[in-house]
């Protein structure tokens, strides 16, 4: 196994000003460990696309020749099986943690107190609870924790996001959600990804997140959620089919739709406001990318359209402007596009939507630590043995 390492042009100054001391390579590096190399070699090279930002002192993975082909495509850097070790070594300040999900609260917990700054893919955690004790492990150890969203970046869906903040789309109606990939037998030979203790969630969790948090980034947070989660496609303990009906805080509705049995895979997000109609590609892991359709709702609604995206310019996309991003916050202490408040919503949405399919019942937003959703996600089976179901009344928001 190899990895060729391409560097980036410019970077898009929507995401790094070139008045910024970092772009011109002046400010200190941030030194990166990176844990799980299945995942973690897509990050190790955007890593190295931005050197003068990143340098990757070290790579961890408990298999030895996957930890090894990423560390010698990125010129030999060091490279160990236990993470323990890859903490002990010292002279990290950032950790990048793509391992299975069970994994993430203890490994970030582990980073945070060794004083490290911390990147990680999704799931963050599996349950509020968890998310909330490190936000203050985080803010206790003045450190970090940035949630891996790379989807928010793509150009088509931040085109929309300028459309909608410069008031052009007008009052949200209704938005579609749908994604419709294909999971065989062979994706579950990895046996974490068949249980529940394993991936923490099936397609809800693991695969349609990304779509999901499209939705909150554009029209804000959820308000209610209905939905309804089967496992029809493999003999795995996770949902692999879901449906949900959702009202947004600003009154407007939304659908997702969510399967691992489609044969055609797709990714669809279409979006209907007021003055526009917002539809993206199809392309099921890269839809937020262009091309983007926008159709207005009269000639001078087009025009509109056109004179507020006239001044665009493409720039970096998925883990490239996403670890641009991160850098601004945890060095320069900016606000980011991802934040761990957007993985709180997402880890939110979640709970609301195994909740309503394990119980039955409409769940209200936003989830109170007295809910029974806020301690995690549990099979059906063990929501029930708990006595978890019927029991929300005045433990969600109004």
């Amino acid at each position: 196994m190899c990895f060729i390492i391409h560097v980036t042009q410019d970077p898009n100054p929507t995401f790094f000003p070139k008045n910024n001391e970092a772009f011109h390579g002046t400010a200190r590096r941030l030194r990166v460990g990176i844990v799980g190399c299945r995942i973690g070699h897509r990050h190790a090279l955007a890593f190295a696309r931005l050197p003068a930002l990143f340098e990757v002192k070290a790579v961890c993975d408990i298999d030895a020749d996957r930890a090894r082909a990423v560390a010698d495509g990125l010129g030999g850097v060091d490279w160990m099986q236990s993470y323990d070790e890859l903490l002990g070594r010292g002279g990290l300040d950032l950790v990048s943690i793509c391992t299975p999900p069970y994994l993430h609260f203890k490994q970030i917990s582990q980073a945070l107190q060794a004083g490290c700054h911390v990147i990680c893919e999704k799931p963050l955690v599996g349950s509020l609870r968890e998310l909330d004790q490190l936000a203050t492990l985080g803010a206790n150890n003045h450190a970090r924790i940035v949630p891996v969203f790379q989807m928010r970046f793509g150009g088509g869906l931040q085109k929309l996001k300028r459309l909608v903040e410069d008031g052009v789309a007008g009052r949200s109606y209704l938005a579609t959600i749908e994604t419709a990939w294909r999971r065989t037998e062979e994706y579950y030979e990895v046996p974490w990804r068949r249980t529940w203790k394993g991936s923490l969630g099936g397609c809800l969790l693991g695969h349609a997140v990304h779509a999901h948090d499209m939705l909150t980034y554009i029209n804000g947070p959820v308000a209610r959620v209905r939905a309804i989660a089967k496992t029809l496609v493999n003999p795995v303990e996770t949902e692999d089919c879901a449906t949900a009906s959702l009202e947004m805080s600003d009154g407007s509705l939304a659908s997702l739709s969510v399967t691992l049995g489609s044969v055609v895979e797709l990714s669809r997000l279409r979006f209907c406001y007021e003055n526009l109609v917002a539809e993206s590609n199809l392309a099921p892991y890269d839809c937020s990318s262009d091309p983007w359709k926008f159709v207005g709702a009269s000639a001078e609604i087009e025009k509109q359209i056109r004179e507020t995206l006239l001044d665009w310019k493409s720039g970096p996309e998925g883990y490239d402007a996403q670890f641009l991003d991160a850098y601004r916050v945890i060095r320069e202490g900016e606000q980011g596009v991802a934040r761990l408040s957007d993985a709180r919503a997402s880890i939110e949405l979640a709970s609301a939507l195994y909740h309503s399919a394990q119980c039955d019942e409409t769940v209200y937003l936003p989830i109170r630590p007295e809910h029974p959703a806020y301690s995690g996600f549990h099979s059906a089976e063990n929501r029930v043995l708990g006595g978890a179901c019927g029991t929300t009344d005045g433990a969600h928001g109004s």
